[in-house]
This record gives structure tokens, sequence and C-alpha cells, in this order.
């Protein structure tokens, strides 16, 4: 599980600083595998100005640029890129500062008889990427003597957690916030999800199709239509997350449903609705029937596999994996939006059968909090609205959401006979109620 410190703060207000958190995170449990600081990898870089870039006297390959990085007075430096030139706004480094694409210390050099006082950078020199044809280029408004990381918004630490399966309440950032703020490290102050009213009735209809005994294969699933939809790139502060986790980012309607997912361990899916005939039917897998995943992959499907299909066949796995042939792209102006409860042994065995792992897999094969299910709806509803505009439809609902509700005798003197601990009882009611009893 990745997420990022200013993506936590979206749900906790606190001061502790990234090292901080990494410690309180391992200290309840969550242990940090990883805590990657750009800001701190990147210490050094900053925007500079290509004042003068000329022939290097003693090689035809060279130039010898006059760079202005903020400092008192230009520096010299000796750059082989072939796009090095006057006017030229890019990254510079100083003499002493850490190249980690080089895992070197720049020092300061003479080369082919011309003194180099730096280096202006490529991209993979600051490990942002394998490009290395040229020096990185920015916008001519780039401010000059910035850093580089706060200019470019690739400051934000990014923490990687080993989750056991114990704890899918920590598989969404909203759950690790909650754990935090009642170790004492914040408040929690997560949004709480508006209902959002449709204004039409849904034009498809969604049928639960098992035998008997299997409702538990898919107790309950959400739909709703969200007509008029602008599909296209999502805003950069939803690419710059999704990008730090390790995401690649797709459209608009795809990037909400990642984003949820991380954000609030609620995986949704997005269907096309014109590519969508007739209603939908949640049913086990028929024999001979297959689907082309989003992966790209054709997947042969077993009868033990649920699958959401309309009256042409499977256009998703269940819980899973959504097919191509629904799936949403620049031209997507109607989408379906799904939000499901599926059964989490059924889930682990399909993806094992079909050797497919996605987040969406990682998370309801541990179990996700099916109180969520219907909010989840109306949050992915709304941010579609804010994103891609569009009018909502009223929420199909077919099946309920399970009842968990229980009550556990809890002798306080029990902490102290199991840890030692000697807490006051308001203390560790005041625990208890942050963490949601």
């Amino acid at each position: 599980m990745k997420f990022t410190l200013s993506w936590l703060k979206d749900h906790l207000d606190t001061q502790a600083s990234a090292a901080e958190i990494a410690d309180a995170l391992t200290r309840i449990g969550l242990e940090v595998e990883r805590l990657d600081d750009p800001a701190e990898r990147l210490r050094g870089f900053v925007v500079a100005r290509v004042i003068e870039a000329k022939p290097h006297p003693n090689a035809d390959r060279l130039q010898v640029c006059v760079v202005d990085a903020g400092g008192s007075s230009p520096v010299q430096v000796v750059c082989g890129a072939a796009n090095a030139r006057s006017g030229l706004k890019g990254v510079f480094s100083p003499v002493g500062t850490w190249i980690p694409g080089k895992n070197l210390v720049l020092q300061k050099g003479v080369i082919r008889g011309v003194e180099s006082n730096g280096m202006l950078c490529s991209a993979m020199e600051l490990e942002l990427s394998d490009d290395h044809e040229g020096i990185i280029e920015l916008d001519a408004d780039a401010p000059v003597g910035v850093p580089y990381a706060e200019y470019a918004h690739v400051g934000d630490p990014v923490f990687e957690i080993n989750l056991t399966p114990n704890r899918p309440d920590a598989t969404g950032v909203a759950g690790i916030a909650r754990d935090l703020a009642a170790a004492g490290l914040g408040r929690l102050k997560t949004a709480p999800v508006e209902a959002v009213t449709g204004r039409f009735p849904c034009p498809v209809g969604v049928q639960l199709d098992f035998e008997p005994g299997e409702a538990h294969l898919a107790p309950l699933f959400a739909l709703r239509l969200v007509r008029g939809v602008r599909n296209g790139v999502s805003p950069e502060w939803m690419r710059r997350r999704l990008t730090a986790i390790g995401l690649r980012p797709i459209n608009a309607l795809v990037d909400i449903t990642n984003y949820l997912t991380f954000d609030r361990g609620r995986p949704l899916h997005v269907f096309d609705a014109a590519k969508v005939k007739g209603n939908l039917l949640v049913r086990r897998a028929r024999a001979g029937e297959e689907i082309l995943g989003l992966d790209g992959k054709t997947h042969k499907l077993g009868a033990d596999i649920v699958v959401i299909a309309d009256d042409e066949g499977p256009e998703s796995i269940a819980g899973i994996m959504g097919g191509e042939h629904s799936g949403c792209d620049d031209g997507t102006s109607d989408v379906l939006i799904e939000s499901a409860l599926w059964d989490p042994a059924n889930i682990a065995r399909s993806g094992r059968e079909l050797n497919i792992s996605t987040d969406a897999r990682y998370r309801f094969e541990r179990g996700v909090d099916p109180a969520f299910c219907l909010p989840g709806a109306d949050l992915a509803t709304t941010m579609v609205l804010e994103i891609c505009g569009g009018e909502p439809s009223e929420l199909v609902v077919a099946g309920a959401a399970p009842q968990f509700e229980r009550r556990i005798d809890f002798p306080l003197s029990e902490v102290a006979r199991l840890t030692g601990l000697e807490l006051e009882p308001s203390a560790m009611a005041a625990s208890l109620e942050k963490l949601g009893f």
C-alpha cells in the first residue's frame, strides 16, 4: 500500500514530519517498508536558465554554457546534450550535489581543457525516467533559482507500508489516517459523503442471478448512470498522486476509480454505457465464455468465476478486472458507475485461477467495508460530476449489505493483564472511540 504525505493530510490534520509518521505507523502495526522523500533526494537541484551556449573549443559535440542558477553570479558548465542552447530553462546541479542517477557526488571538473562548475541534468540523472538523450527542458516561465522539486511538485514524500491480511481497513488512506489519529498523531478530518440525488431513473437494470444459498457471492450491487460527461485528462493533482504511487493515469473516469481504490479502500468500475447492451446480470460464468480484459489478454472463464454480463455476454470479471469492450475512453459521454460487494474467498480463488493480480482483487479478497458500498458510489459520482460534468441518474440497488454489528464485552482489567500497561479507563475509551468503536 502506497500513499503520499499530502494525500494523508487530506484525512489527517497533523504537524508531524514524514519521519515521525513513519515511526508511528510501524509502532501501530502498519510496518513502513520504504519512505521515499523526493525533496531530500533532489536537494540542490534548481531551476536555471542558459544565458549563453557556444561550441567547445576542443570538442565538436560539447558546448560551453553560461548558466544563471539564481546565485550571485553565473556559472560555467560544459554540456554534451544536443538540446542545450541559449535561453533554455532547465535543471542545474551545483558542485557537491548528490546525483542519484549516477550514484555520485558531483565534483568540479576540467573537460577538454575547459572548467565545468556543475551540470545541466537529464531526467535519468534525477531518476525521474530513463530518458538520457537530452537535458530537461522546462517552461519558459519557470522561476530561476527555485528548487526543482518545489517547482515540479515532486517533493511529496511517498510511504509504502506492508499490510497483513487482517488489515483491510488500512488499504485506503482514510483508514490509515484513522489509526494515526487514534495513536495521537493528529485529528481525523475525513469529510462525510453526501448522498447524490438522481435526476432521472437509471435506464439500465441490474439482476443478481444465483442459485439458492449462493447470494453471498454478490450480496450487494449498485449502479448509476451519469450522462453527458466529458472524459479526458484527469486533474493534475490526481495524476500527480497516482503517478507517485506507481499508477499510470489513463483518463478522468478511470483515474477516479483508481483514486478511490486507494483513498477509501473502495474499488469501483466504470462502463461506457453506449457499449453495454441491455441490462446487467451478475452471475456465474457459463461454459465456454471468455473475456478480453483490460490487461489486453483473453481469459477463459470457469464456472466458479462471477461475472457482470449484458445481453451479449460478460463485460467484467467481478471484483477483479473490467473488460476491454466496455471500457471508458475519450469518446465516452455516458458512464455507468458500479459499486458492489463480492465474496472474499471466491475473489481470491478466481484471481488465482485466472492468474490476475489487481488492486481491486487485493482489497476484495481481504474484505472491504460493507457499509461504504453505497456511499462509495455516491462519492465516485460526486467526483465524476466535479471533474467531467454530466447529470446523474437515481441509484439502482440489487441485494443488501450484510449486517455485521457486534457487541464485545471488554473488561478493562484485561489491558493490564495482557500488556502490563496501567491506563486510565477514560484514555482507553477515547482510543477505542477514535478507532470507530
